[in-house]
Parts: C-alpha cells; structure tokens; sequence
C-alpha cells in the first residue's frame, strides 16, 4: 500500500508491572524527557500482577509534560463507554491535549468474565466495540442537540448530558488484526494499532486494504486512518541479528519500507530498557524522519491534513483551501472541521466564516495576511477574546485568530515592564502579574482579549489610577498590511505608535505589546445596590459623588428598566486601587448616600479576583446595537435624557463607567483617543425592534455627549468617525492609514478610509 502521508510519531510500551510501578512511570519521564511522542502501556484488568492502566495513565501524564498518553489497548468489556468517554475527556483537559484512545473490544474472555463481564462472541466483541466508539464520540460532542441516545444490543444511553468536550480533537485507536474488526477501523476509527508477532509482514498489505475499502464504504478518506505499529522482540545491537534486532541504522532501514510500503507512521517501542527507549529516539526518529522526507519530497506525497469528504462537501466559495500555507494548515478550522463550532462565533455575534486560520507567531500572521488577500473572501481579525461591537467573524470569510499567541512574560518586575501575546485574555494577564505584586489596567472583564482593548482605550477599574490600557504601553508589535513586522515604539515609527493606542485595527494586526504594570496586589471592592425609581436625582447624585472621589477609586454603574411593577435597579462596582482599608472606607462611604441603598458589600481582593473569568469558546450570545458617549458631568439635562431612555424600555442595558483621574492627565494629542476632559462613559444596548425607537432617545441625549468609544459602539460610517475622532486626529489617521494600508485591507474593525493621495 502507498504511503498515507501522516507525519511520523515515535512512541513506548511500557509495561505496568506492579512489583515496580515507579520504574513504569520513571520510564515514561524518560521517554518525556527523551523526545518521544507517546507512551503507551497495556491493559489486563484481570492480571493482578499489573497496575491499573486508567489510574497509571492519569499519574503519568501528572508527572510528564509533553509526551501524549494512551492505552496499548483499553479493554471495552471492563470499561464502560459511556464513563470511558468522561474519564477520556477530562484526563485531556488536565493533561492540556495529551490523551490518546486505544480500544480493544476484548480478547482474554476468562479473565473478563471473572470479573462480571458478559462473555461475548468475536462477532459480538466487535459490535460492542462499534457501539461503544458511537457512544463515546456523541458524549464528546457538545456542539449537538439534545443528550446522548443510543439503543444497541450491547450498550444503551438514554439521554446521557454531552460533555465535557475533550482539550483536542483525541484519536480513537483500534488494535485489530482479522477482517471484521479491520471493517470497524476503517468506518469508524482515527487509527490502526497492530503488533508485530501478531500481524505478519506478509499480512499487512492485504489488511491495510481492508481498512482502505472500509474506509471508502464509509465515506471516509483512508488518509484518515493513521497506521501505528507496535514494535516487538526489539533490540539495539552492535551488529544484525535479525529484524529490529541490530544498530539504529539498520533499524531506520527496516522501519523506511514500512512507512513507504505500508502506510505506517507511529512506531511504538515495545521495550522496558531506559538506553532503548533514548536510542530510539535520539538516532532512529530523526534519521527515519529525515530519510521519509526525502523520499516523499521525490515522490510528490501529499502530507497535509485530512479532510473528511463532509468537510469538504462544507467548503465555501471564494476560499483557495489547497493554497493554504503549509505551516497554517494542521493549526486551520473550515466549517466541516470538528472544532469549527468553537471558533466560528464571537462573544456576541453569530459568525459562520469559511475558514479560521491560527498562527502561533507574526511570521504565521504575516503568511495568513499574505493567503488572506490572494481569496475572494472578507477578512477578519480576532485578538481571541471577548468584544461586543462583532466584527471579528462573519459569514464566508477568512478570521485570523491570534488565541494562540497568548503568552505573559514579566520582563523586569522592578520596572513592571511586561509583554503580552496578542491573543491572551486580560483574565490570564491579571493571574500571571498577581505573583510579580503588578497589576495592568484593563476592561471588566477577563475574557476580553489583550488585542483588540489594547488598540481602541481600556477603561477598566484602574482607569483612574493608572490611567488607561493604552496610555501605559511603551511598545507594540505589529503586521502591516504587507506582512512587513514591524516594531513601534515612541523613538521608532511614532506616527504608528501613536495610531495603534486608539485605532490600531485599522493598521495592521497587533501580535504583541509591551507595557508598564503598576505595583498592585489587593484592592477593595464595594458592591452596592440601589433603589433608582428617582432615575434623575439618583443618577444626578451618583455622579457628584463619583467625581469627588479620590483617583483611587474608578466606580461603574450599571441600570436596566424596572420589573415587575417595581422602579429601576441600579448596581455599582467601586474599586478602590490599593488595599489600605482605613482610606478605602473613607472612599467608598459616600457612595452609600446616593440613594436608597437595598444590598452592599464591600471585600479586599486581589485583582485578578474581580475580573470574570471565560477562557471557553464564544457562543454568539446575539448581536445588541450599542451605542456610547462620553461626558464631562452629568447634568440635569443628561440626567433627565438617560431616566427617560431608562424608563422607556428600549434599552435592556445602560452603564455609566468613570473615567477622569489619571485617564485626564495624559495629553489630548498623545495618543489616538483624543477624549482627556470626560468624566465617564456612556453605554446603552438594545436589540430588535425597539432599536430604532432607542436611537431617537439616544440623538437627543448625543445633542450633550462629546466623543463615543470604539469598542462599545455597533456603528461605523462617517458620522461616527468623526465622533470618534475629532479634528486634526481624524486627518492625522487617514494619513498613517494611507502609509501602512493604502488598499484598506483592514475595513472591518471601525474603518478609517485611507487619506487620497495627490
């Protein structure tokens, strides 16, 4: 059979002795240490002289930190497919990724039965096993309807809950060596997982197009099957003695054929010898990876990855999915893949784009831009995190999704000066400077993405204390439009460095940032709540109280329409930047007299302790129009304008976030957020038919608004970039825009149009 083109993985069979079970896990550090791909061990529930195989495989991945972990294989009859399929899951999601799953349907029945298993025919050991890979794939899935129901003969769910879903996409590996459970590994399974000893050379070609046909019945592409190979009776020796039984070369030599020949591509060392397992993987992996790649490269093998023939029945128009980069390709999600669901939406819009691309680097940035403009096919850019104006997906385009450059690195905690991935969340920024005694101002919210808020402002719980997100970078990292990478800072490229703190989706896509933390461990959280049925005079007095507090304190307030017959509701977070509580109090005490007060609480805790947490895939919870101002004070005019939208009903959402302090102390042309007078922001949300009557209500309040913030307004168009962007500011940016995105390949994230040149 040919070569099936799947990258080579190198693994251990080790066995799980209990008279020593630390040699079975000190060798599977080994193997971690020693560059292999997987360790695997053998599953015997009946033989008292070995470990549990779950219980090891859970400690040992515990103890390692790279290699994958797998059963060589696990026995179905003793191991129930339903909490299989839990047990799977989780240990992935604790390992981060690095839980494989080999089955058996069963071969020592004796021992099987002693244990209260039904004895089962081969026939019914093999329908059992295909019952149960139904069962375990529907509890991974998440994304479907409804809990899991399945009749068979041999297992039944009966509306089992979903979940959880497992770290990675984990394969099913299958041993099997006669022709019906070889049907099963080509219709159902990810591998194929024999032993030499048990399958014969002479056998394999004649198996494999078993699988293949199965396979092609199914609907499946036999590229999907990997075929793994259990190497048995092996040994390094100074000169050949028989097969596998020799030097590293001689071994590289045996294995080429079986790779080319046969279509395997995972090598498992069956071997409890520590010099083996390093000998294996220190001078055959890489010499037998570099001879395979020579001679695909001759013979033009196709080695990217599969796609099922649903996936690609799923493939949209306009898309080139053949051209897309080699070193993008394993890391890609198109609509047919089984991750899409978790990547086709934002937090609050429903996206169905053509294709998600990931890279794990700028130079990956640079190429995904590069394959990006060559489509027929919007682009979009998604920092990884949450964000309310929706334009980070959309339907049939290309999103290039930064989630996994998301690294922190404290770069002097003297100075506070850290540097942040693109792609992480300001809730991992928050726990990752915690340790350091920094904290960086960010929004409210953990889940919102470090690139997207570092671009337009950051107003946060700091905000008047520390100042804005923006105004304490001191570098930013970006890919132009033209895949250039690009590092600006206030000595080098100032006009860009200027653009990005305020409008930086417009000019490139931001892969990093580097910027000054404060010295901040606790702060004091105030949490109260307010009879607002006086909307105007509570609104009114609040406000007073806010502006007089010390740039200590940054307060927010949040209100929605009365229920029940009852006034409005309105709740307020104050965050007092620091954790002398004697001064917090003094700070925090007025705010009880802004009106009738029906709940407060006020707590010291660490920073990262007041920001939600999401780090899960975003659903689309339904796209709101949102609207936002800024404004100086809230006069009674304002105050009027918001209790009457309030009382309307066609808003579900209003929020008044402080600003001032720190925010003011920044010159007005230092940056590209220009609004350095304001007090507090204003945001309203509304959603269906009651928008248009918002907007009414929300003309008339602008009439006393100055400015609006990017990342809370649903808007774009000319009547709002000016808002946005009051003159000369607005002119200035048209022209960076120019310089760095004269084709406007940047237009979806509050386009500014590039200045036309004479």
């Amino acid at each position: 059979m040919p070569d099936y083109g799947h990258p080579l993985e190198f693994g251990a069979f080790v066995t799980p002795a209990a008279q020593d079970p630390d040699r079975a896990v000190t060798l599977a550090e080994l193997a971690d240490e020693a560059g292999l791909d997987l360790v695997t061990y053998q599953d015997h529930p009946y033989n008292p002289g070995f470990l549990d195989t779950w219980t090891l495989l859970s400690w040992v991945a515990a103890r390692t930190t790279r290699i994958k972990v797998s059963g060589n294989v696990l026995n179905l009859p003793l191991r129930g497919p339903a909490m299989l399929a839990r047990s799977a899951a989780s240990l992935d999601l604790l390992s981060r990724g690095r839980f494989e799953l080999g089955l058996g349907a069963g071969a020592f029945w004796d021992g099987i039965e002693a244990m209260g298993a039904r004895r089962l025919t081969p026939r019914q050991s093999v329908d059992a096993l295909g019952e149960g890979i139904d069962v375990i794939r529907a509890v991974w899935d998440t994304d479907a309807r409804g809990g899991v129901r399945l009749d068979g003969e041999h297992h039944s769910v009966r509306g089992m809950k979903r979940g959880p879903a497992p770290a990675h996409d984990i394969g099913i590996h299958l041993g099997a060596y006669k022709p019906r459970m070889l049907r099963l590994v080509g219709a159902k399974a990810d591998g194929w997982l024999p032993s030499l000893g048990y399958l014969r050379p002479e056998d394999m070609a004649s198996s494999n197009k078993t699988v293949d046909e199965a396979a092609l019945e199914a609907g499946r592409d036999p590229r999907q099957v990997r075929r793994m190979l259990n190497l048995a009776q092996n040994a390094f020796l100074p000169t050949n003695r028989g097969f596998l039984q020799g030097p590293p070369e001689q071994w590289v030599e045996e294995l080429l054929p079986l790779v080319l020949e046969h279509g395997f591509s995972t090598f498992i060392a069956a071997s409890d010898d520590p010099r083996t397992l390093q000998t294996f993987a220190a001078e055959v992996a890489p010499a037998l990876r570099e001879a395979v790649a020579a001679e695909r490269a001759g013979a033009g093998t196709p080695t990217g990855p599969v796609r099922p023939v649903a996936a690609l029945a799923a493939r949209r128009t306009g898309i080139d999915y053949d051209a897309v980069p080699e070193a993008l390709r394993a890391d890609a999600v198109e609509p047919g893949d089984k991750g899409y669901a978790g990547v086709r939406h934002g937090y609050m819009q429903h996206g169905s784009p053509g294709l998600v691309l990931r890279p794990g680097d700028a130079e990956g940035v640079a190429s995904a831009l590069a394959y990006a403009r060559a489509q027929d096919a919007p682009l979009h850019v998604r920092s990884g995190g949450h964000g309310i104006s929706g334009r980070s997906t959309g339907d049939g385009g290309v999103v290039v999704d930064l989630s996994r450059m998301d690294g922190v690195r404290v770069l002097d905690p003297g100075t506070g000066l850290v540097r942040l991935g693109a792609g992480a969340r300001w809730g991992a920024v928050a726990s990752a400077l915690a340790p350091h005694g920094l904290a960086l101002g960010s929004g409210d919210h953990g889940g919102v993405g470090v690139g997207g808020l570092a671009t337009t402002g950051g107003l946060g719980y700091l905000s008047r204390a520390h100042g804005l997100t923006i105004d304490n970078i001191t570098a930013v990292e970006v890919v132009t439009a033209d895949g250039e990478l690009v590092r600006a800072d206030a000595d080098h490229r100032p006009d860009l460095f200027w653009a990005m703190r305020g409008a930086g989706a417009n000019f490139g896509v931001l892969t990093a940032v580097e910027a000054t933390a404060a010295p901040l461990r606790d702060v004091v959280l105030g949490q109260f709540a307010y009879d607002a049925s006086d909307t105007a005079g509570f609104l009114r007095a609040w406000g007073e109280i806010a502006e007089a507090a010390p740039r200590e304190v940054t307060a927010f307030l949040t209100a929605g329409p009365g229920r029940g017959g009852g006034g409005p509701v309105a709740q307020a977070m104050v965050v007092y930047a620091g954790d002398d509580t004697d001064l917090a109090v003094r700070a925090l005490e007025p705010f009880l007299e802004a009106g009738p007060v029906l709940d407060q609480r006020a707590q010291v805790a660490p920073y990262p302790a007041i920001l939600p947490h999401d780090d899960g895939p975003h659903r689309g919870h339904g796209l709101p129009a949102s609207r936002t101002g800024l404004l100086r004070h809230i006069t009674p005019e304002l105050a009027g304008g918001m209790a009457d939208l309030l009382a309307s009903g066609d808003t579900y959402f209003m929020q008044l976030r402080q600003v001032g302090g720190a925010v003011n102390d920044v010159p007005a042309d230092a940056t590209a957020y220009a609004h350095r007078t304001q007090n507090f922001c204003l945001a309203a949300m509304s959603s269906g038919p009651r928008v248009p009557r918002m907007d009414e209500r929300w003309a008339e309040l602008e009439e006393h608004l100055e400015g609006m913030y990017l990342s809370f307004d649903t808007r774009t168009g000319p009547e709002v970039l000016a808002r946005a962007f009051p003159e000369p500011v607005l002119g200035r940016l048209r022209g960076i825009k120019a310089e760095y995105d004269p084709g406007n390949l940047f237009d979806k994230n509050f386009p500014i149009p590039p200045a036309t040149r004479d």
